[in-house]
């Protein structure tokens, strides 16, 4: 049987669904046709307890129950731990339940796929070393709670005579003004500004200075409010050997490094949506603080994550000689682990403060940054085993319904307990991040067979994402439309409660699915979208060869303007995608369209401004041929009739620099018109002749 191998074992909860198990048995080609139960987690407990005996490995069609039936399975030794899949709230509460037999189908043999492989992980260790920043009433009241647990530092941001140090020196105190706070879980670097002329580490607390000073610009914070202070410095000789006290001090600049930040400040050093690993910034709520603090206690030992990520460096159009061409990865980035590597014409990922989004793979127009949390290849056999079971079951025009593993999941089970439910063309699929869902995994989708794709956005996303996901959303749109399709397969629905995602769902007009391609969705972004359109474009209503897109999109050809362009080929070297290439056997400039991706960097470098970005996806056989922007006539060598330039590059070379003094010599110009040897063996002779000034 399919399924991985696994015994389905399906419950109608009470008998408030119906399933046909004979008709699932046919779909998912069972060997023999599973017991429905009714009371799977009370009354027909046995039955559960019995398939665990057995030895078989299951697929349990309940998530409600499921911490109930992975303790039970534990206890009785299962052979392998147990999977669960909804289809109570996603299919079998809906209104149109009767008719959601192949979404059924289609879930089951979705949680029966063999798990994919796994991917790189990425370490963090953490010694529980916390600096707790903030006003002093706030850290130091905290600090004392954690003490206990954690060793803890603080660093003091405010001089208001509303606390005291504590009497026992437990713990760093530091002061001063934070500059910055950067790392992640276990490596964060802490860098602030020693703004008091005591340093509260090296003071004693000894009261000397308290004593000692006229203004009384000293109490128990043991800092100096310098408003009151009129400069006798009686507290510096108070002070005395210990020295603690500087008001000339020069090694203002403070930095160490922590393994966990809670930032009590009202207005935090981090300011992302998506924070590090290791940094909270509860603001000033005491019940948000003290959630914070818990989660501390819990962040100390050895941890790892996926690495959500791929990278090719080889095929990345951030930039090129120093030239900055596409920044797409970096402005999405919720958590700024992308940046751009000075010097390097790359970018680079700092794997330890990537969240998994995926977004950046989403806009990659080239495929440099991949996702891999799943990977391409696996989503597609994802898609594939649901299409093709919900096909064989009967089932018409599905809509892929993607959402993420804990907002969207929780919100589409609640809309399952609505009045309406899911429809029953409609297939819930879980993604880790709603932002890894680009154009390749939407056009492939289509063309594998859905009918409509949508993402449902549940209001926690960054807002850099939900740009990405409708301008994705209107890229395909625009190219399924221009081929005569249907301009509405693809939809970003964004409902943060029940009553706008049901709203959505049930006002979405049905459209037909297509012919469904037989490819497979691969890890190569270019290769996986050019077997879409090619498929596409085969089935299309409209054979049109060519789609106007928005500007901003990965496709698009280059414009040459043939009087400006002097042949320099600075654009050949410039391109990262091999779009752009010159001619061997003559001066050319030659285009491969299918392999732009509009990063600019060609506009860019171009020194004549002779080129211009048309975003358009052409679907024409040419569009994967070398086709010729510009060439022009070649400019032999005065000396040796070698030809080493065009004659319009020497023209304006001559134009531009016929009044310049350096060539005010005889001969000067006519070097201009040699080729690099003879120009060098030009210059030799006319030194040996005299007729070069010395210096």
């Amino acid at each position: 049987m399919t399924l991985d191998n696994r015994k389905p074992l399906l419950c109608n909860c009470n008998k408030t669904m119906t399933l046909d198990a004979k008709a699932l048995a046919r779909a998912l080609e069972l060997d023999t046709v599973p017991n429905v139960s009714s009371e799977l987690c009370r009354g027909h407990l046995a039955a559960f307890e019995g398939a665990v005996k057995s030895g078989e490995e299951l697929l349990v069609a309940c998530t409600q129950e499921a911490p109930l039936f992975s303790e039970l399975g534990e206890e009785l030794k299962a052979a392998a731990p147990i999977r669960f899949v909804n289809i109570r709230e996603t299919a079998g509460w809906s209104i149109e339940a009767k008719s959601a037999g192949p979404k059924t189908a289609a879930l089951l043999a979705l949680a029966g796929l063999p798990e994919p492989e796994p991917v790189a992980a990425v370490a963090y260790e953490s010694r529980g070393r916390v600096l707790i920043v903030g006003p002093g009433a706030a850290v130091l009241g905290w600090a004392d709670r954690l003490i206990e647990q954690l060793p803890v530092s603080v660093l003091v941001t405010d001089t208001a005579a509303s606390y005291e140090l504590p009497v026992e020196h437990r713990y760093a105190v530091f002061s001063g003004k934070v500059n910055s706070i950067k790392g992640y879980l276990g490596n964060f670097e802490v860098k602030w500004e020693q703004t008091n002329p005591i340093d509260l580490e090296v003071c004693t607390r000894c009261n000397a200075c308290i004593k000692a000073c006229p203004e009384n610009a000293i109490d128990y914070t043991y800092q100096i409010d310098l408003d009151k202070c009129r400069a006798h410095r009686q507290c510096v000789k108070a002070c005395g050997d210990v020295r603690a006290i500087d008001f000339e001090r020069k090694d203002k600049a403070r930095n160490e490094r922590f393994d966990l930040l809670l930032d009590l400040s009202a207005d935090p050093a981090i300011k992302l949506h998506q924070l590090p690993q290791g940094y909270f910034a509860p603001g000033r709520d005491p019940i948000d603080q003290a959630l914070a603090a818990a989660k501390l206690t819990q962040m100390v030992g050895e941890f790892e994550k996926p690495r959500f990520f791929n990278y090719k460096e080889k095929i990345c159009a951030h930039s090129r000689a120093e030239i900055v061409g596409c920044t797409k990865c970096i402005d999405v980035c919720s958590s700024q682990a992308i940046l751009s590597e000075s010097g390097e014409n790359r970018v680079r990922v700092e794997p330890h403060l990537c969240a998994g989004c995926g977004g950046c793979a989403t806009v990659c127009p080239s495929g440099a940054m991949t996702y891999a949390y799943p990977r391409m290849s696996d989503m597609g056999v994802r898609l594939k085993t649901v299409l093709h079971t919900y096909r064989k079951a009967g089932g018409k025009d599905p809509c892929l319904l993607f959402h993420d593993t804990k907002d969207g999941r929780d919100l589409v089970a609640r809309l399952g307990r609505a009045a309406k439910g899911l429809p029953a063309r409609w297939i819930p699929l879980e993604v880790f991040h709603v932002g890894a869902l680009g154009l390749d995994l939407m056009l492939g989708g289509v063309a594998l067979g859905a009918a409509q794709c949508v993402v449902l956005a549940t209001g926690t996303e960054a807002p850099e994402y939900l740009e990405a996901l409708r301008f994705q959303v209107r890229l395909a749109n625009d190219i399924v439309g221009g081929l005569g399709l249907g301009a509405t397969r693809f939809a970003l629905v964004e409902a943060e409660g029940v009553t706008a995602l049901e709203q959505a769902v049930w006002e979405t007009e049905a459209v037909p699915e297509l012919k469904p391609a037989t490819f497979n969705l691969t890890d190569d972004k270019r290769a996986t979208l050019d077997f879409a359109f090619d498929h596409l474009h085969r089935i299309a209503a409209s054979q049109t060869d060519r789609i106007p897109l928005p500007a901003g999109a990965p496709f698009g050809a280059v414009v040459v303007d043939q009087k400006a362009c002097t042949l320099c080929m600075a654009c050949v070297g410039a391109c990262p995608e091999g779009a752009l290439l010159d001619a061997k056997e003559a001066p050319q400039l030659k285009f491969i369209q299918r392999n732009c991706v509009q990063c600019g960097l060609c506009e860019k470098t171009c020194p004549e401004d002779a080129i211009s970005l048309v975003p358009q996806l052409s679907l024409a056989r040419t569009a994967t041929a070398a086709v010729v922007l510009n060439q022009a006539e070649a400019f032999g060598c005065i000396k040796c009739g070698k030809p080493f330039a065009t004659k319009q590059m020497v023209d304006n070379m001559l134009r531009k620099l016929g009044a310049h003094s350096m060539f005010g010599e005889p001969g000067a110009l006519d070097r201009l018109k040699m080729c690099a040897d003879c120009r060098v063996i030009d210059l030799l002779q006319s030194a040996k002749h005299g007729s070069i000034h010395d210096g």
